[in-house]
């Protein structure tokens, strides 16, 4: 049976991943703050915190006396943050890169001994990792942009090993983060002293780009047949917005310019 690392498996991906990794007869150790899922002889549970290393260095030694290495690592935590780049505070902006970067920075560098040749790292990103930032959600695009570049240069530095290195960019996804963007979205409005009025008008475009959902168990299987590959490819899609993609072929000042005249209404 082999073994798979998930981070991040009581969030809505997480869970459903878990559930359907389990199904496909790993061994899957979870890590999260919290658990939603019951032990069993294919799950076992470690409480760990992302940002704190000391937490992270503590699961390993308990999971490394259970196994010898891994097959997976699959890291599905991440949180999201919106607001004004101007008005955001200091603390929020390193919540976000701390846990969307530097918590799988640090998964990945202290379970490294466990991996062997033809194991893999799979980080979820998002649809938004590799386009242009849009106005008020900068904060998650620059996150997810940043680790994919942290993708790119771990799959160079450990690629003679013959470990692969696997990023996902799913678009909306119905769980309780996407449920979360409209509560961020209320706060910053209701908050910003900049944007009252355009605040409020992004909002259509945020609508736009969430209306088109799918369940989390249909993302899980997604995982499941990637994780499964023999060969699997550096990049995965599901889900993506058109929209989004088309905006972001445009040159620069045209999309500043479309974004510029939908905030202004």
């Amino acid at each position: 049976m082999k073994n798979i690392l998930l981070v991040g498996c009581s969030g809505g991906i997480g869970n459903a991943a878990a559930k359907e990794l389990i199904k496909r007869g790993y061994m899957v150790y979870g890590l999260d703050l919290m658990n939603k899922i019951e032990e069993n002889n294919q799950f076992r549970y470690y409480s760990c915190n992302l940002t704190d290393e000391e937490s992270i260095c503590a699961a390993y030694e308990k999971i490394k006396k259970e196994v010898d290495e891994l097959y997976a690592i699959i890291n599905c935590a991440g949180i999201f943050i919106m607001d004004s780049l101007l008005e955001i505070p200091g603390e929020e902006l390193k919540k976000i890169i701390d846990i969307n970067v530097f918590g799988s920075m640090r998964i990945v560098k202290t379970f490294f001994p466990l991996l062997t040749k033809g194991s893999r790292i799979l980080l979820t990103t998002s649809e938004v990792a590799n386009l242009d930032p849009l106005p008020f959600n900068s904060l998650y695009t620059m996150s997810k942009s940043l680790l994919e570049k942290y993708a790119f240069s771990l799959r160079m530095e450990i690629n003679m090993f013959g470990i692969k290195v696997i990023t996902l960019r799913p678009g909306a996804i119905k769980t309780k983060l996407l449920d979360n963007t409209q509560t961020e979205a209320d706060k910053m409005c209701s908050k910003t002293k900049i944007h009252k009025e355009t605040s409020k008008r992004f909002r259509k475009i945020m609508n736009s780009v969430e209306s088109k959902t799918i369940e989390p168990e249909k993302l899980a299987k997604f995982i499941g047949k990637i994780v499964g590959k023999k060969r699997p490819r550096y990049h995965y899609k599901i889900n993506n917005n058109k929209l989004l993609k088309l905006l972001s072929i445009l040159p620069d000042h045209v999309q500043v310019g479309i974004i510029t005249k939908i905030l202004r209404g």
